[in-house]
């Protein structure tokens, strides 16, 4: 078996592959138009003539971009009489409060493709109004004169009693359409967040179906599982069914990764910093993966479990250009993989932050890619210096004036998830991987006064890697709504329920009964309160709230009821992932085969000597001081002057940078 991991990023597709305990990495330029060439391409390249049969675990950008750029199929959305518009009232929120002129993007169901149904279910989960047959094949004929090629179905209150919506959908199956029904999507109370999961599902879904359809016939005789927003894998036909759970599903791998090898290194507080050639990925980790169930896409809330990241558009191919004042701008533009930044040859004429760093020394042109891709260096000059004209500013200015600009978006990406969540980010290690985070992960730490960075081996493809990391994992819940006098007693048999649901899936995906792993949580929050926080199952429940919502927000309140709104089940099957190699101790000194040359750098304006060091010949024991490039096939590793690397046991790099 030919285990791979696969990535589709903005400019770069990865691969790493495990074959009889040995493993190998691979990059190729996307393919935005066609994702699937590019990733066909590896696997071909990878596989080679072998006639063996390959298990891929795909992170796909396809969900994701099909809902950005509303590019989706045309979506009729079924709901109660008289509750058609409730995607579109929402929670009156305005995104720009205070612009007069401000006028809503239309929403991807536009009112004639909204359909109200007769039937009623009350908050109690009693049927108060019965389900209209004849009125729901009008419905159905509706829909069918529509055009709509998708449909969503969301009844009110139907995680309570899903009756009338599998009847709706039975006869909307007829049609030959794909449907998507919200309690299987999402079982939960808020009706307009469910409705939304539910919409984006089947916005998205058909589009994954195509695309994972294509991927596997093109695959041939192999196993094809896809990456979650959760942080673990499901089957490719669980994911075209539930491809809203696919929307993060590249940068989540990137989270497990990270975590796995911080773990093993023994850093436990992380803060994860994935820059690309699009865009930039941040994560906070206190120990495990942060989960949040309160997410949005392109402004859609997008309610099922997510690895908490938040993302800029800072990348190695963000676009440079004067804003409306006249000032330096980079990002969120990206010229992607195609053209691409100047320096790719490839028809780009705008300068990026790629450009920025070549035009600095900061990248060895011969080692880009392990020397399988020439770059354009007198092409990146020229163009830096076209715009420093623009600006009025020499060359030199301009270039690192991209990277100050840059780092400033990226560090206030970090000070989101880690200063206004009450986290110190000088507790955290910097966690730095993607093929741009090596150019700019010391930089970053100084801004933010963190003294220690941790570049893994092969951060280029470490979301790759990830995936081969991930466990199948299934999320489970059942809003309940139990006041004071819920205890765990009277819970479990819930738990049991869920519990039974996914051994029965775990095992159609191939997981023995000894490898399942449950996680029983629930959502809590005082009485009165509009939010809840997600804890663990224990006999204290109370406690087990009162104490996480005073380390989150301060403060507790011993006299305040509290409730049980949500319970929760986390089913994991576990799997082996390529295990860490520990490596025999070398010295502190470096081999001579590592520094393979010299180039100048520049660096707080300044030129600098900067040894070109081959990351592959370093020993765990290595110690170095920059100013350094260490350069290996998968990115770029930047060391300033005065921060120090040392290579542990794993082949990691820690970088210290006080």
């Amino acid at each position: 078996m030919l285990t791979i991991g696969v990535d589709t990023g903005g400019t770069f597709t990865d691969f790493i592959y495990v074959v009889n305990g040995r493993t190998g990495t691979y990059k190729t330029l996307s393919t935005p138009r066609n994702p699937a060439e590019a990733v066909l391409k590896g696997l071909a390249h990878i596989a080679g003539n072998a006639a063996r049969p390959l298990g891929v675990v795909h992170g796909s950008t396809v969900a994701t971009n099909a809902i950005l750029e509303r590019k989706g199929v045309r979506t009729a959305l079924v709901t109660n009489a008289h509750f058609t518009d409730v995607i579109e009232i929402g929670r009156q929120n305005r995104s720009r409060l205070y612009d007069l002129a401000y006028r809503r993007t239309p929403h991807i169901v536009p009112p004639d493709l909204r359909f109200g149904a007769p039937g009623r279910v009350a908050s109690t989960g009693r049927e108060i109004e019965p389900f209209d047959e004849d009125a729901a094949r009008a419905v159905v004929e509706a829909v069918k004169q529509s055009g709509a090629q998708s449909v969503a179905v969301c009844f009110l209150f139907s995680f309570l009693d899903p009756a009338h919506e599998k009847r709706m959908g039975e006869m909307l199956a007829d049609l030959g359409l794909p449907v998507s029904l919200s309690h299987e999507i999402l079982s939960e109370f808020r009706e307009f967040e469910r409705t939304s999961t539910t919409v984006v599902n089947a916005y998205v879904s058909p589009i994954m179906t195509r695309y994972l359809t294509d991927l596997a016939a093109g695959m041939g005789d192999g196993g094809l599982r896809v990456m979650q927003s959760n942080g673990g894998s499901i089957s490719a036909r669980t994911a075209m069914r539930e491809s809203v759970r696919t929307i993060l599903s590249g940068p989540a791998g990137g989270a497990v990764g990270a975590l796995s090898i911080g773990r093993e290194a023994g850093f436990d507080k992380l803060i994860t910093f994935d820059m690309g050639g699009t865009s930039t990925d941040v994560s906070l980790m206190d120990g495990d993966l942060p989960l949040t169930f309160e997410s949005a896409i392109a402004g859609y809330p997008v309610k099922v479990p997510m690895i908490d990241i938040h993302t800029v558009g800072a990348g190695g191919g963000s676009i440079a250009s004067p804003d409306p004042g006249g000032s330096l701008a980079v990002g969120p533009e990206s010229a992607g993989a195609d053209p691409g930044p100047i320096c790719y040859g490839r028809g780009g004429e705008r300068v990026t932050v790629t450009d920025a760093n070549l035009f600095l020394g900061r990248i060895v042109p011969e080692r880009f890619l392990g020397g399988g891709m020439r770059l354009d260096v007198d092409g990146a000059r020229r163009g830096v210096e076209r715009l420093a004209g623009q600006l009025g500013l020499s060359p030199e200015e301009l270039a690192e004036g991209v990277l100050a600009v840059a780092g400033a978006n990226m560090e206030r990406a970090i000070r989101v998830i880690s200063v206004e969540k009450g986290f110190d980010p000088r507790e955290f290690t910097l966690f730095a991987f993607g093929g741009a985070g090596g150019l700019h992960c010391a930089q970053l730490a100084r801004l933010l006064g963190m003294t220690r960075v941790l570049v893994p081996a092969n951060p280029g493809i470490l979301s790759a890697q990830g995936m081969l990391l991930a466990d199948v994992v299934k999320d489970y819940s059942q809003t309940v709504m139990l006041g004071e006098d819920a205890d765990a007693a009277g819970l479990t048999p819930l738990f049991a329920d869920l519990e039974a649901q996914a051994a029965a899936e775990l095992e159609a995906e191939g997981v023995p009964n000894e490898r399942m792993v449950h996680e029983r949580l629930l959502d809590m929050r005082y009485a009165g309160q509009s939010f809840e926080i997600t804890v663990p199952f224990v006999p204290d429940m109370r406690e087990a709230f009162e104490s996480l919502h005073e380390h989150r927000y301060g403060h507790r309140n011993a006299a305040k009821p509290v409730e049980v709104v949500n319970v929760r089940l986390r089913s994991r099957g576990r799997q082996d992932g390529p295990a860490p190699i520990r490596r025999k101790p070398g010295t502190p000194t470096l081999p001579d085969n590592a520094v393979v040359g010299v180039q100048r750098a520049v660096f707080d304006s300044a030129s600098h000597d900067a040894a070109i060091i081959d990351r592959d010949a370093l020993r765990p024991n290595n110690r170095f001081t920059g100013p350094a490039i260490v350069t290996e096939y998968t990115s770029t590793l930047v060391i300033p002057p005065k921060v120090t690397a040392t290579v542990d046991p794993w082949s990691n790099l820690i970088l210290e940078t006080s």
